[in-house]
């Protein structure tokens, strides 16, 4: 059975050690992301789905995230970028990409998915979107990118709340107060959701 891929967030403001968020660890994840995407098989991977946090500069002083972080991924700017290339993905395989501006991706009415290798295309609503995945027969979804405790973990909610088993391999995340095994722990026991382990 063919899974899809969710990326989350792996944005300059997150994974560079100088970002203006930086999660802790996550620019040693940037090499191993890149193989791990490279490695996608279309024969696997029915889609890749690219997150990226959105703010911008003149609404982030009332945003949620206000009240917590410093501003980040600021549209349009080097820390709202992607450190990963969709280049990185086999051609055969569709990639996506989706713009939030809350941690959850879920939360938002109305957000749409657009193709990230081809912007002019048709954009789809992100419910209809994933409504289609479950009539195509896609069960599985496989999530990396960071962090485990926010953004991460509220992708693995609304997946599972939708019917899909997660699998999330603990070397291609990290958390800023807690790490996969934690959060998988504490939020999700008995759920359907698989952390991978760290290879030695």
């Amino acid at each position: 059975m063919a899974r899809f891929v969710v990326v989350v967030d792996t944005q300059w403001d997150f994974m560079a050690e100088d970002g203006a968020l930086s999660v802790a660890g996550a620019d040693a994840l940037v090499a191993p992301m890149q193989a791990w995407l490279s490695g996608l098989s279309p024969s696997d991977v029915t889609g890749v789905l690219f997150t990226f946090d959105t703010h911008f500069v003149e609404t982030y002083a009332a945003s949620p995230e206000a009240q917590m972080f410093p501003i980040h991924c600021v549209r349009g700017t080097r820390g709202w970028s992607n450190v990963l290339d969709v280049a990185l993905v086999d051609p055969a395989i569709p990639a996506w990409r989706i713009e939030k501006g809350v941690f959850d991706m879920w939360a938002e009415p109305g957000l749409a998915i657009e193709d990230a290798r081809d912007a002019s295309k048709p954009t789809i609503l992100r419910e209809d979107f994933f409504a289609a995945l479950v009539a195509n027969g896609v069960t599985d979804v496989t999530v990396i990118g960071v962090a485990a405790d926010y953004c991460v973990r509220w992708a693995i909610e609304g997946l599972i709340a939708r019917g899909f088993t997660v699998t999330v391999p603990a070397g291609l995340t990290r958390g800023i107060e807690r790490q996969i095994d934690v959060v998988a722990a504490e939020d999700f026991a008995g759920a359907r959701l698989v952390v991978e382990p760290v290879l030695a």
